[in-house]
């Protein structure tokens, strides 16, 4: 909450400091508004009147010739190069090129003051040329003190910009007919190579649709990949029946068509089956008869001719050398049986697996091809961009041609919509126009000026930088009543607005004063207090009078001592007479008790005496150590009056025998240097200063508007005026004070 309140707080005193700026240097910004303000008066009213006349062109799209740099382009037509450029702000540029202008120049004769032929610069400063918004109109004016002159330009400018306009299109147009008669033959020439290029590329690649056959591709190798699938699937089924009749008969497939074979040989099983009854007869024989009977002997020779014979039966039989056992030289129905399906299905596994040998190479080179069709693709295409863009050109070519030779090209693309007409009515000086300008900027370097030479102005013109330059703290503020403490002439006053009119705002301001320096004091009463300042004319007289009214009306006995035995003030103030005074004292000529002057009740007043040549060792006295530890005694509280600081060392040497120092400082005109100088030597004392009263503050219409008159006959001070008093006595204690409250 206290954020957006400081910040308009600070506004608002920046206004005011700028505001009292404004009035401290209201002099200067009259007279630097005045001189402006006239000068330029003084140029408007010797100025000649100028009339400017006023004409009109309107631009059309026209679709006629092809232009030379671009196919899409028309001759005469309106286009910008870019997005960012106007079409109309190039042909305003073409209006006020060199080549039209002195064209214009040389027929109308223009001549300048001096009577010389005019310049273009000239010229182009009196030209106006701009696009009316929102439509195709181009609006040119010129400005002449002569108004047949103003209208015979423009006139002559859109006579010539339209001639221009039409030989430029006759020039376009010819240009762009030798050009397409140029370019048809070339660009004829490649259709017919990129025609050749397609046949050539498709004879190469065997390629008569691609798309198709790309379609046609991917569903084929579809198709070899499910037979595949399946082939390779019956192949399992087979070389399991395969196996598992292998491993019944206990025979691989040769054998097995072996066996086949020898069991439908006639002559095998012919010789066969007397080798059998020969084996049995042996075995019979051998029953009844020895070995070496002629019967065992005969049958025994017998069987070994017939199993030779079955030897070279079943050699013959058999492709291969392999020995076949007897037992399977005649095999039964079932085995027989068995041995057929082992050797059918040993074939049909070699033919399932040549189908998926021929399947897969199939399938390899069905996705070769299937591959290379992206690139031939990508090749057709570009082939087939170039045709087209060669068909596209030579056909747009061959229009165009057509087109040149039958367009009329003695008509612009601009026509006069309206043209200029004598002015009646000058546009220049616009009197009042021209004085409210030089009279804004004559209030504006007016101003300028003002805050120029308060910038460098090096005095204090403020209470905050009083407040930041010396770091006291600030005790009261008085208002500027334009009180004079100087002889500044013969005329001299000081009022006391604390006795005279306690109503006012100086009333209020010095009533603060008091009640801010009961506080400032903690370890010790504050009772003797010198009242100093940096330089005559500041008031300080002023103050110590005016505190010790404020002081006496709060029911304190108090003494108020000239110690400017220099240029004595308290005298006059008061109206007494300064016979007798401090110098008297301390020279022993009078004594104290007898010297001092009541001039209101709890008020005493201690003037000067007779002026010494050297008051600094009657100040720097025992006596004056005396006379004031017997006033602390006698009197509530002594307020000293001394010289100024800067001038002469009287305030300092008696700043050691008080308990404090009340610098008075008058913020406008005050100089820089001077209160640094004070603060200097203020610090090098090394005495305490009690804090700083602010004399002769302006506070702008607060003060003028609220103690008006009406409170200077002794009326009560409203509600407002004390809740002011409680503001500015808080605004101006220090922290040490709001910590006592």
């Amino acid at each position: 909450m206290s954020g957006p309140s400081n910040q308009e707080d600070q506004n608002s005193f920046d206004l005011q400091q700028y505001l009292l700026i404004l009035k401290r240097r209201w002099l200067v910004i009259m007279g630097v508004t005045s001189c402006v303000f006239g000068l330029s008066t003084l140029i408007t009213f010797k100025q000649k009147p100028i009339y400017e006349a006023e004409g009109k062109l309107l631009f059309n799209k026209t679709d006629r010739v092809s232009s030379l740099t671009s196919l899409v382009e028309q001759v005469g037509e309106l286009n910008g190069v870019t997005q960012l450029s106007n079409p109309l702000d190039t042909e305003a540029e073409i209006i006020r090129s060199n080549p039209i202008v002195e064209k214009t120049i040389a027929n109308l004769n223009l001549t300048d003051q001096r009577g010389k032929p005019l310049e273009i610069d000239e010229f182009l400063k009196k030209l106006k040329v701009k696009s009316v918004r929102g439509t195709d109109i181009l609006a040119i004016y010129y400005n002449s003190s002569d108004p047949k002159e103003a209208a015979a330009v423009v006139n002559s400018l859109m006579r010539l910009y339209l001639e221009n306009n039409i030989r430029t299109n006759q020039a376009e147009a010819t240009a762009a007919k030798k050009f397409l008669r140029k370019q048809l033959p070339e660009v004829e020439g490649r259709v017919v190579r990129a025609e050749a290029a397609i046949r050539r590329f498709k004879e190469d690649n065997k390629v008569v649709a691609l798309e198709q056959e790309a379609a046609t591709g991917v569903e084929k190798l579809s198709k070899l990949a499910d037979q595949i699938t399946q082939t390779q699937a019956n192949l399992v089924d087979v070389e399991t029946r395969l196996e598992l009749l292998q491993r019944e008969l206990k025979l691989n497939s040769q054998q097995a068509v072996d066996i086949g074979n020898l069991s439908q040989s006639k002559g095998v099983q012919q010789v066969l089956t007397e080798y059998q009854q020969v084996q049995d007869e042996l075995a019979v024989a051998q029953t009844r008869y020895t070995n070496q009977h002629p019967i065992i002997a005969n049958l025994t020779a017998k069987r070994a001719a017939l199993k030779k014979q079955l030897g070279m039966r079943i050699s013959q039989n058999l492709d291969t050398k392999q020995s076949v056992s007897e037992q399977n030289l005649q095999v039964g129905e079932l085995k027989q049986n068995l041995t057929a399906q082992l050797v059918q299905s040993n074939v049909e596994r070699l033919a399932l697996a040549n189908r998926v040998i021929v399947l897969k190479n199939a399938y390899a080179i069905s996705q070769k091809r299937l591959s290379v069709l992206p690139q031939l693709q990508e090749k057709q295409q570009q082939l087939e961009r170039q045709l087209q863009v060669a068909r596209l050109t030579y056909e747009e070519l061959l229009k165009r041609l057509q087109e040149v030779e039958v367009v009329n090209q003695n008509v612009g693309n601009a026509r006069v919509v309206s043209v200029a007409l004598l002015p009646n009515k000058d546009i220049s000086p616009r009197i009042y126009l021209k004085l409210a300008v030089g009279g804004l900027l004559g209030i504006m370097l007016g101003v300028g000026t003002a805050l120029l030479l308060e910038a460098l102005d090096k005095s204090l013109k403020t209470v905050e930088q009083a407040k930041d330059l010396f770091g006291y703290p600030l005790l009261s503020t008085i208002p500027d009543l334009g009180q004079k403490t100087r002889r500044d002439s013969e005329e001299y006053f000081a009022p006391l607005p604390v006795r005279d009119n306690p109503h006012s705002a100086a009333s209020s301001a010095f009533e603060m004063l008091q009640t801010t320096l009961d506080f400032t004091a903690f370890n010790q009463p504050l009772k003797v207090i010198t009242v100093v300042s940096s330089t005559p004319g500041e008031g300080r007289s002023f103050v110590a009078a005016n505190l010790a009214i404020a002081k006496a009306r709060m029911g304190r006995r108090v003494l108020l001592v000239d110690a400017d035995m220099r240029h004595s003030c308290q005298q006059e103030i008061w109206k007494l007479t300064n016979s007798i005074g401090l110098s008297n004292v301390l020279m022993g000529q009078a004594e104290f008790s007898h010297t001092v002057q009541e001039v209101l009740f709890n008020l005493h007043v201690l003037t000067s005496g007779t002026t010494s040549p050297n008051p600094a060792p009657l100040l720097d006295s025992q006596p004056m150590a005396l006379l004031i530890r017997e006033a602390a005694k006698s009197y509530d509280f002594v307020i000293i009056d001394t010289p100024c600081l800067n001038l002469f060392a009287d305030a300092l040497i008696l700043s050691k025998l008080v308990d404090g120092i009340l610098l008075v400082v008058r913020v406008n005109g005050f100089q820089i240097t001077v209160a640094n100088a004070t603060k200097n030597l203020l610090e090098q004392s090394t005495q305490h200063v009690v804090g700083m009263v602010i004399n002769g503050a302006t506070f702008g219409t607060y003060y003028s508007n609220y103690y008006a008159d009406k409170y200077y006959g002794g009326k009560r001070l409203d509600k407002e005026h004390k809740l002011h008093k409680i503001s500015l006595f808080k605004s101006s204690s220090d922290s040490n004070i709001s910590a006592e409250l």
